[in-house]
């Protein structure tokens, strides 16, 4: 295994690389390639923290532990609520903040405020030639001609080796509350998430889990903001809702993290066996696509537009679930040529990625068993 300590090395590694890299952040998300290791576990740490600015520079191999933690100290956090799928895929070690831009990764928050890429302000990276480059700064406004930083946000690495990222971060509302609506099907679910995140009332997280609780289907609605604005708009909830005839209830805080955590971190599926897929659609499709894919377990999240399912291992998803606007990712299974992790492309995006790849890797070393979708979804 190569462990660089500085961004040079890394450059060095790469000009002098003749075969395969596989890029390693904290060895996390099962997304190990063919190739030599190259781990950025020695270029760690918090180099800019400036909390009136709302900004934080780390290089690549910060643990996520590390940056949740110094932020916490100032009431802040990373607005994406980036996953953990430890649990999940059974791995050890700790998210690196380089593994979450590369991945894009991205929790139940994303559908009121954004994903891992919409707060990465600039990116250092090392592309497939050993070149550096530097994109983006420390402000919102930075304008620097091409913007690398979203292209490099989801590409897993295929693009080139991350080094050190800018981030966006914000305060921790003063507290949260949960809605959730007991015993209606997926399609009602999908429904009232709908009508939910079309009202004025600033939904952080829409989610529905038919077996979360086992006592029968739970829809949850989660808001927050200071103490009596989410007290108020609860009540505008329950009234917005109550056509559903669902029985209501305010969660408390523990039960309120216990679940937001778990749908994040897809801990439904931890101990249970079976493959995991990520699937993302219109929100319209769900329960339609849920009937196609008869899955031993499934919930939504981001108010139906994303799908966890679970189904026996082996199980071609995709062919159950057939022609759809979405696509489907093998989070936890054995990929092969006839089942890849990410969806095949369409000829003509093929080309583009393709051509994408060759422009940043023209030896083709980084990450390259990484392929279909990539560059433009993370999981």
């Amino acid at each position: 295994m190569m462990t660089p300590d500085s961004e040079a090395a890394v450059a060095d590694i790469i000009r002098a690389a003749t075969g395969p890299i596989c890029i390693e952040g904290g060895n996390t998300r099962g997304c190990a390639v063919p190739g030599e290791k190259l781990s950025l576990s020695k270029l760690s740490g918090i180099t800019i923290y400036e909390p009136g600015a709302l900004t934080l520079v780390a290089k690549a191999g910060t643990p996520l532990k590390e940056i949740e933690k110094t932020l916490a100290g100032e009431r802040q956090r990373l607005a994406f609520e980036p996953h953990d799928l430890t649990g999940l895929l059974g791995t050890h070690g700790h998210s690196t903040i380089g593994g979450v831009i590369a991945t894009n990764a991205s929790g139940p928050r994303r559908i009121q405020g954004g994903a891992a890429r919409d707060y990465a302000l600039g990116v250092r990276f090392v592309d497939g030639a050993g070149h550096i480059t530097k994109n983006g700064g420390r402000v919102m406004k930075n304008v620097t001609g091409y913007d690398l930083v979203k292209l490099m946000c989801g590409a897993h690495g295929t693009l080139g080796v991350l080094t050190e990222v800018s981030l966006k971060v914000l305060p921790v509302p003063e507290t949260q509350g949960t809605l959730m609506l007991r015993n209606i099907d997926k399609a009602a679910a999908v429904g009232a998430m709908s009508a939910a995140l079309g009202s004025p009332y600033e939904i952080t997280g829409a989610a529905h889990c038919a077996e979360v609780m086992g006592d029968g289907p739970v829809t949850a609605l989660r808001v927050e903001g200071f103490e009596a604005s989410v007290a108020y708009r609860i009540e505008q909830l329950k009234s917005l809702l109550r056509h559903t005839g669902a029985e209501m209830q305010v969660a408390s805080q523990e039960l309120s993290d216990w679940f937001w955590t778990g749908a994040r971190d897809v801990l439904r599926y931890a101990d249970k066996a079976g493959d995991v897929w990520r699937i993302s659609c219109k929100p319209s499709d769900a329960p339609a696509l849920t009937d196609a894919a008869k899955p031993e377990a499934c919930y939504y999240d981001w108010g139906g537009a994303l799908m966890w399912m679970r189904v026996p291992a082996g199980t071609d998803l995709r062919a159950r679930l057939g022609s759809y606007d979405g696509h489907a990712i093998l989070v936890r299974g054995t990929a092969s040529a006839d089942l890849p992790r990410f969806q095949p492309e369409s000829a003509g995006v093929a080309q583009l990625s393709a051509g994408l790849r060759h422009r940043f890797d023209p030896k083709a070393m980084l990450n390259q068993g990484l392929m279909g979708r990539a560059l433009s979804e993370g999981v």
